[in-house]
């Protein structure tokens, strides 16, 4: 044989060998076929196939983020919003990802938007802002469920952003301002009964001890000498008045 038919075979070995040859990632699985029949999956590392008998696939096992496009929602007290979400997931079975369905990030998408809309679809809007954490457990497991044949695992399911039409916010707006001055005239209501019952307990202690209110008039007249004040307004107790009334009375039933 001379040289160039050796060289011709030499290169066709090389080629042979290198199409042979195939190195799999360690987040990565190969899916062999052989003549069209499912031969199974291989990796990570190196490994040998039969040229133009096999044909290897690889699938990625890391996580994917797959973004929702935002979804037009009637909800179930006829409110329309648009909601957007995130959806994680990952292949736990690469053969069931490759045979099963023909674009499987692709089918993942489209059960996400459709399972959003028939999910917030039956939901309340006060249910969508004030119980999202609810809402992603359901849709995790709903589009999980439905997923899982293809191999798929969703792992979680985030709603990011709820937007609600410009006329609903104002509504919204004026429903939390009028419940905090709902909360404030409660609460201004309250601290008035409470004052009234320590009045009436103070009115109480000072008709059984007259002397109290002397006492607090001192009291009085002690805060108000405290401040730079020209001229001093203090009142006089009718009680003292009193006293000496009586004194005068006794004195003039004496001299009778």
């Amino acid at each position: 044989m001379n040289p160039v038919g050796i060289g011709i075979v030499v290169l066709a070995a090389f080629i042979i060998i290198l199409m042979a040859v195939k190195i799999v990632a360690e987040y990565e699985r190969g899916v062999i076929f052989r003549l069209g029949r499912l031969v199974g999956a291989r990796g990570p590392g190196l490994f040998l196939i039969i040229p133009f008998v096999d044909r290897m696939v690889k699938v990625d096992l890391r996580v994917v983020t797959m973004d929702v496009p935002p979804q037009e929602i009637i909800t179930k007290d006829n409110v329309t919003v648009r909601v957007n979400a995130v959806v994680y997931f990952r292949v736990v079975d690469p053969e069931a990802s490759v045979v099963k369905v023909l674009d499987y990030i692709k089918a993942t998408s489209l059960i996400s938007q459709t399972t959003l809309r028939n999910v917030l679809g039956q939901s309340e809007m006060d249910e969508l802002l004030a119980k999202r954490e609810k809402l992603n457990q359901t849709l995790q497991k709903i589009i999980d469920e439905q997923t899982d044949p293809w191999g798929v695992k969703v792992s979680m399911v985030e709603i990011k952003e709820v937007e609600l039409p410009e006329q609903m916010r104002r509504m919204m707006a004026a429903q939390a301002e009028a419940e905090r001055e709902r909360r404030a005239k409660i609460i201004h209501a309250d601290g008035e009964f409470q004052a009234s019952e320590k009045l009436a307990q103070a009115g109480a202690i000072i008709a059984r001890e007259p002397v109290t209110l002397q006492l607090r008039y001192l009291q009085t007249l002690t805060e108000i000498a405290t401040e730079k004040n020209s001229t001093i307004i203090f009142p006089l107790p009718m009680d003292l008045i009193k006293i000496f009334m009586e004194r005068k009375s006794g004195a003039q039933g004496e001299k009778k």
